[in-house]
Parts: structure tokens; sequence; C-alpha cells
């Protein structure tokens, strides 16, 4: 389906991730895992649309900044296997 192998960080200048109103709490958990879905779940329809995935790059930016490195590899292998719980 995805691969998340190749997954790799974009060029360029990396900012901190904006404000998001959806988590305007101090814990942002939920912020990391949702932009981790959306990056997922753009990268699966703008590829089935053969549109470029280049929009997909600001999801990819906020998971990798709020998201601990063992989560995301976690969350990849369980992608991988077919076994991770979210929906994409």
């Amino acid at each position: 389906m995805l691969d998340v192998e190749a997954q790799e960080p974009p060029k360029g200048k990396w900012s901190t991730p904006p404000f998001d109103p959806r988590f305007p709490n101090q814990n942002q958990i939920r912020n990391c895992y949702q932009n981790f879905l959306d990056y997922h779940l753009c990268l699966k329809t703008r590829t089935r649309r053969g549109k470029s995935t280049q929009p997909c790059e600001y999801y990819f930016r906020v998971y990798h900044s709020l998201c601990p490195i063992s989560w995301v590899e976690s969350w990849n292998e369980q992608i991988k296997n077919g076994t991770f719980a979210g929906k994409i």
C-alpha cells in the first residue's frame, strides 16, 4: 500500500508547527497522531488520483516535529504488518 520505508524528510527550512485550534492544550499527543493519520490519508488519496503528493509534506513536517521517533517507527511497522489501529 504505502512505502513507509521510503519516507524521507523534505529538504528546506523546518520550523515549529503552527498553532492548531483543534488541539488547544499543552499536551500534543493527539495532534501528533492526527497529523500522522492525515499524512498517510493524504498520500493514499493523492496517489490514487494521480496527483502530486507535495501538499502532504505539511503533515509530514508536523508529525515529525511533534511525535517521538519510537512511536513513528512503531506505527510504520504496524502499517507494514497490517495491524495499525488507525483508519487510513
